[in-house]
């Protein structure tokens, strides 16, 4: 009993004593890591900047900011670790690493094959920040792309953060790239007017909008699309800048519609309502109908 006292004794004398001995380099690690970490977040912002200067991409210079810190960080906790005498477990952590790798790859496949997708889309993607796009159902403006998602703010408030790996599968449609985008309309007029002149109408009232963009490469113009019911259909094809899409657009189509009606009336084109025909099935009797005459239009026709 009493040689256990004595070696619990001597462990734990001996356990202070080596504290005590390597506490110059505990504190040595302790002031690299803070060091370090400051210095990794300065070179980060660093290179984030003079990345941005370079190509003007907000979204790879983050992202490349953002990894080069990381890598320092790590970089910066084995040398304290070695600094600290802790060098054994620093080798210790790098190989556990080794040797895990294969089972974090298939637990964390979804982190490595995002991680990965986010590498890939830092110097290779179809669009850049504040672009207007459509990623499977989700429909907004690209706000920032980080390691494991792309984030989009949707036109009606909400944030959706998507994989960034369900980006490079799925398709991506850019409405702001070129900044033109071409809307469309339909408007019927009666049969019995001129089509020729309503589509002249419709061209000169689209010239008039100022918002509305013509060029040699975007050509706005007008079809027949459809006899219906009771109207001639015309389609109306026009582009807009969609530097402020869904918001600017839609104002400008919303204008081109009523100025469009509005021209049409004033040159006595009549815009008639779809024809509703009522059959009635009632047999050989037929269907029993019967018209009142009221009090107003019994006066009326007295007088």
């Amino acid at each position: 009993m009493q040689d256990n006292t004595v070696t619990i004794s001597e462990s734990i004398t001996n356990f202070y004593n080596g504290l005590i001995h390597q506490l110059p380099g505990i504190g040595i690690g302790v002031l690299i890591i803070a060091l370090g970490f400051l210095i990794a977040k300065w070179i980060g912002q660093f290179a984030r900047r003079r990345i941005d200067a370079r190509t003007h991409d907000p979204l790879m210079s983050k992202f490349l900011g953002q990894a080069i810190r990381y890598v320092l960080i790590i970089f910066v906790v084995m040398i304290a670790l070695r600094a600290a005498g802790m060098g054994g477990i620093a080798t210790a952590i790098l190989t556990a690493a080794g040797a895990s790798a294969i089972v974090f790859g298939f637990a964390f496949k979804d982190i490595g094959e995002n991680f990965i997708a986010g590498v890939i889309l830092a110097f290779n993607r179809p669009f850049d920040v504040n672009d207007t796009v459509e990623i499977g159902d989700d429909f907004g403006k690209v706000k920032n792309l980080e390691f494991r998602y792309t984030k989009l703010k949707t036109f009606d408030g909400k944030d959706v953060y998507i994989p960034n790996s369900d980006v490079l599968r799925k398709p991506v449609t850019n409405y702001t790239e070129d900044g033109f985008f071409r809307w469309s309309f339909i408007i019927g007029i009666a049969y019995e007017d001129n089509i020729q002149g309503a589509k002249k109408t419709i061209l000169e009232t689209l010239r008039k909008e100022p918002k509305v963009i013509e060029d040699d490469e975007h050509e706005n113009f007008v079809i027949e699309d459809e006899l219906a019911t009771s109207t001639v259909n015309l389609k109306v094809f026009f582009w807009v800048d969609t530097t402020d899409f869904r918001r600017m657009a839609m104002i400008t189509k919303g204008n081109v519609v009523r100025n469009v009606k509005e021209a049409l009336e004033k040159d006595g084109y009549y815009l008639p309502a779809d024809i509703q025909e009522i059959k009635l099935y009632g047999g050989e009797r037929g269907f029993p109908i019967r018209l009142e005459k009221n009090d107003d239009s019994e006066n009326r026709k007295n007088k």
